[in-house]
């Protein structure tokens, strides 16, 4: 193993790029203070959107900018049920009558569970057919 290893580069990964030439991005620096009243600045790049919180790096709490930066709050859809979605494609009139038909066939025997079924009524419709 020893004899595939470049000579001169040690384990841990040092980098052999070279900085130069190479224009970094516009930065800027944001500075936020949380509800405990820690002040911490936050490094982002001129085009980035600013948000209005950023939690702590000591304690974790929900730091604002003071920089005067506005919280949007987002306008959230209320949840829709199953029944809601339901009620998107039938009306409760057709849900009554299909509610009807499968409640027909269950007790009639042709749907549900097996052991529910009743064998009369097969023994009853082979004899008709």
């Amino acid at each position: 193993m020893a004899e595939r290893t470049l000579r001169g580069a040690r384990l841990g990964g040092q980098s052999f790029e070279d900085e130069r030439g190479i224009e970094f991005a516009a930065r800027q620096q944001v500075e936020y203070r949380c509800t405990h009243g820690h002040l911490f600045e936050i490094t982002m790049s001129i085009e980035a959107d600013v948000p209005a919180v950023w939690e702590c790096p000591r304690c974790g709490a929900e730091g604002e900018s003071t920089s005067g930066i506005e919280r949007v709050e987002k306008v959230e859809k209320p949840q829709r049920t199953h029944w809601d979605m339901l009620l998107e494609r039938r009306s409760e009139k057709e849900l009554e009558d299909i509610l009807t038909e499968r409640l027909e066939l269950l007790r009639g025997g042709e749907i549900g569970p097996a052991h529910l079924h009743r064998t009369g009524n097969r023994k009853k419709k082979a004899a008709n057919a």
